[in-house]
């Protein structure tokens, strides 16, 4: 029986990746998020990423991986992950959750730079909040979303979708496979050939 449902969650998996891959679209977004960020890092801006629960924990991820390293040793690129904890709690008592992303923005977001906006309902307030700013700002948005996009899936400049609307787990594990791939087109275009 628990062998059973340890099978099920990987063939659920199976099945989301094998739609969201049915869809050529979803990789022709892909190139152009990484390379809107590739234009960033030329001109000497840096990307924002930002997500709550398993999102923040993937927003930093993509940010660790661009100033740290990826696969190989190359230069560090300019990453950051809204996710201190000292001004997230800060932002949240004085101004309210919805706007601990958006104040960062207001804050360290600069025209040019680039927003990594994670939701995978595309409802999540606080990073919508950031869409919002960062549009008034002239910073690009790239959303990684899930279900229909919801409404951030309106502020994108490229949106990322996983079609799916079931628990959030199977997105974000999709989530991941696209930040792996978007790092690696960055990669191959600023530091090979």
């Amino acid at each position: 029986m628990a062998q059973d449902r340890i099978r099920a969650h990987f063939e659920e998996a199976q099945e989301v990746l094998a739609k969201f891959m049915a869809d050529g679209q979803q990789f022709t977004n892909i190139e152009k998020a990484a390379s809107l960020m590739v234009a960033a890092f030329k001109n000497g801006k840096k990307v924002i990423s930002c997500g709550n629960g398993g999102s923040m924990s993937d927003a930093m991820h993509f940010a660790e991986e661009l100033t740290g390293r990826y696969r190989e040793s190359r230069a560090p690129l300019p990453a950051i992950a809204i996710s201190d904890p000292g001004y997230l709690t800060c932002t949240a008592n004085d101004f309210g959750f919805e706007f601990v992303f958006s104040r960062f923005l207001e804050a360290h977001g600069s025209e040019g730079d680039v927003l990594v906006a994670i939701s995978t309902s595309g409802q999540s307030r606080n990073v919508i909040e950031a869409a919002r700013v960062a549009k008034q700002k002239g910073i690009a948005i790239v959303g990684f979303t899930g279900k229909n996009g919801g409404e951030l899936a309106t502020y994108c400049d490229t949106e990322i979708r996983v079609p799916h609307s079931g628990y959030a787990d199977r997105t974000q594990e999709v989530h991941i496979k696209i930040i792996h791939s978007i790092i690696d087109a960055i990669e191959q275009q600023l530091f090979t050939g």
